[in-house]
């Protein structure tokens, strides 16, 4: 196992034990995040989204697979299974994730995974309207202004 993969490895590990401070420390102090519902995140903004997740997601659990790393870059594949906290709805997300990595942290990490899907789980019927861009930008908006709110009432 090289050091990124075994990086990867701790990242999930300490994700499934909903431990937000080993996660943020495989970050370099510069990364960069991106994933289809929180769009692009820089610096503690992706530990904090992290950490907000899990305080959020009682009932969240993830599996991991498919980790694969060289030195500069590395890939993995997660299940998370959770009840979207706005719906009540249970969502299972299947994601592939590309990092690459810098002075032997994450500095860029992107999710991917079918949007259109997460939404039909997450909302149900409602998930038609998420097709109109004022909606969908809203969406991205709350989103953003629920983590600036988490990182103004824990760590200002």
């Amino acid at each position: 196992m090289t050091a990124n993969e075994a990086l990867i490895h701790s990242f999930y590990a300490t994700f499934q034990k909903r431990d937000a401070a080993t996660m943020k420390s495989c970050y370099h102090p510069e990364v960069h995040f991106h994933d289809p519902a929180f769009q692009d995140l820089h610096g503690a903004e992706v530990g904090a989204m992290w950490q907000m997740l899990i305080e959020r997601g009682g009932d969240m659990t993830l599996n991991f697979s498919d980790v694969k790393a060289n030195e500069n870059e590395g890939s993995a594949t997660w299940v998370a299974h959770y009840t979207f906290s706005l719906t009540g709805r249970p969502v299972q997300n299947h994601i592939h994730a590309h990092f690459r990595f810098a002075d032997g942290q994450i500095i860029d990490h992107r999710d991917e995974f079918d949007f259109d899907r997460w939404l039909k789980m997450a909302f149900g019927w409602k998930a038609w309207l998420f097709k109109l861009p004022p909606v969908r930008q809203k969406f991205h908006q709350r989103l953003r202004t629920m983590l600036n709110k988490f990182i103004t009432r824990n760590f200002r």
